[in-house]
């Protein structure tokens, strides 16, 4: 029997935010929207808006990540929420207690919304079926499934520089195997229409059904990049990695890096983006992710406004969920 998806209320509203995979084109246009109105923030005097006022959300980070961390704290902040840092790498789960037993010990402390990292594949799913519903899940990244938050701030970036998406051309290099920001982008790509969208990487870091997602596969960095809108970098995951599957940092900077001579490939006014952290001389050079073309700065910065808009998409269906009494 196929589950319903723990994304949606009873009013088919999100109630959580675990992926891209079942979100339409209207409602990843909702988020950027609603992030267009928080971006302005960050230029006021007070850096903050009342909405969730009284409520608290709780960072549930099963894997560490200082950025994506940070970046939900000071969107909960902005939002006049409680936040609440749990550090659940060294905490009573790495000494024998379950996950479940985790999640009703933070829901007796009577948060509002669980903001989960986790290493494992589908841990965001899990965590949403099994919480109380009064609470709501959105997914900081697991394993290499999705990173939904990083894939709307990633669009977001693109639609404030280039406007659209239809004529764009779009290029992800890299480790799409084992990346889970690589299909969170690539689902969101797709809904929103974006003209073409090209992966490039070594073979032994392209999945074999990659291309049932609608995209295209180059075998070469310097051919993909020609005709280029947008250039997104991805880090190699050597700690998901079971073998060698890249033969050294080395070479694989001489066939995929991003350089100035590869990056004079793509349009004059390619965009340079990157998840982060960067691997300088890896992926990409510094003078490359240091240049007028690079937006990587801003993807952080527009971050806070995007998970800004999701959470208060979905604290405000949560309130009308409540009012119809269901």
């Amino acid at each position: 029997m196929t589950l319903p998806d723990p994304q949606f209320n009873a009013l088919g509203e999100l109630h959580h935010f675990i992926d891209l995979d079942a979100l339409d084109k209207a409602m990843l246009t909702r988020i950027l929207d609603t992030a267009e109105g928080f971006a302005g923030v960050n230029d006021r005097t007070v850096k903050s808006v009342p909405l969730l006022r009284g409520k608290t959300v709780a960072n549930l980070f099963f894997e560490n990540s200082t950025r994506t961390r940070t970046a939900f704290e000071l969107a909960a902040k902005r939002l006049s929420a409680d936040i609440l840092n749990v550090d659940l790498v060294t905490s009573s789960t790495a000494k024998g207690e379950t996950l479940l037993d985790t999640l009703r010990v933070l829901e007796a402390l009577q948060c509002d919304m669980f903001i989960v990292r986790h290493g494992d594949s589908g841990a965001a799913h899990f965590i949403a079926r099994h919480v109380s519903p009064a609470i709501n899940v959105i997914n900081g990244g697991d394993g290499q499934h999705s990173h939904p938050t990083q894939g709307m701030l990633d669009m977001f970036t693109i639609r404030r520089h280039k406007g659209s998406f239809e004529n764009l051309c779009v290029v992800i290099i890299g480790d799409i195997q084992h990346s889970r920001v690589a299909r969170s982008d690539i689902s969101a790509l797709i809904k929103l229409g974006t003209g073409e969208v090209r992966v490039v990487g070594p073979r032994t870091l392209i999945p074999a059904e990659v291309e049932s997602l609608g995209v295209t596969v180059y075998s070469t960095l310097d051919n993909a990049l020609i005709g280029a809108d947008v250039i997104m970098g991805l880090r190699l995951q050597k700690e998901r990695m079971r073998s060698a599957t890249v033969p050294s940092s080395s070479e694989f900077y001489r066939t995929y890096g991003l350089t100035p001579a590869r990056l004079a490939k793509a349009k004059p006014d390619a965009l340079v983006m990157h998840p982060g952290p960067t691997n300088r001389g890896v992926e990409i050079a510094g003078s490359v992710a240091d240049g007028a073309q690079s937006v990587i700065l801003e993807q952080v910065t527009y971050g806070i406004a995007v998970r800004m808009a999701v959470m208060s998409i979905i604290m405000g269906n949560a309130t009308s969920l409540r009012r119809a009494g269901t």
